[in-house]
């Protein structure tokens, strides 16, 4: 979200708040009830919200109230720290909208389905930029084969289904 409670991006992956009016609507309730305090964790309609904000931009992470806070909170600094490094430390909304592809392609590297594939931002920096190479499978090296397959079966050891919303 932006200073103002804008979404500039959401993903949501079960059907919590189905339509998109009910998302904005959840989406406001939660930036009016964190856009002031400087906690980074807040329990919001039975749900954990975790948060972070940085220049003009609200960086949130939803998961239901029995996920782990701390699962949570590193998926959303994989998430920033990764943006971080993508759009060379400056991470604000003009910047972040002019690369929003960066955006999706980290969001997809972190989470699929709601099930955490990575929390490590070199890692995803890294398959983001083999990914925005667009090489398809066929012309890669074994070793990135063998490199994707690997972070794709240990992600059957890392996941966790939650809610997750970033604005």
């Amino acid at each position: 979200m932006d200073n103002d409670g804008e979404r500039l991006y959401a993903k949501y992956y079960d059907d919590t708040y189905p339509t998109v009016k009910e998302q904005k609507a959840f989406e406001k309730n939660i930036f009016n009830k964190t856009h002031r305090t400087d906690s980074e964790i807040a329990l919001l309609e039975g749900l954990t919200v975790v948060y972070k904000s940085n220049i003009d931009l609200y960086f949130y992470v939803i998961g239901s109230s029995h996920e782990n806070e701390l699962m949570l909170m590193s998926v959303l600094n994989c998430l920033f720290d990764s943006l971080s490094q993508m759009l060379r430390k400056n991470v604000e909304k003009r910047a972040l909208l002019e690369n929003m592809e960066g955006l999706f392609l980290a969001v997809d590297e972190i989470v699929d389905g709601g099930v955490i594939l990575e929390s490590d931002p070199q890692q995803v920096v890294h398959r983001v930029a083999l990914r925005g190479d667009d090489v398809p499978l066929t012309e890669q090296t074994v070793t990135q084969v063998r490199e994707y397959s690997h972070s794709s079966l240990s992600a059957v050891y890392l996941s966790i289904s939650f809610s997750l919303s970033f604005g």
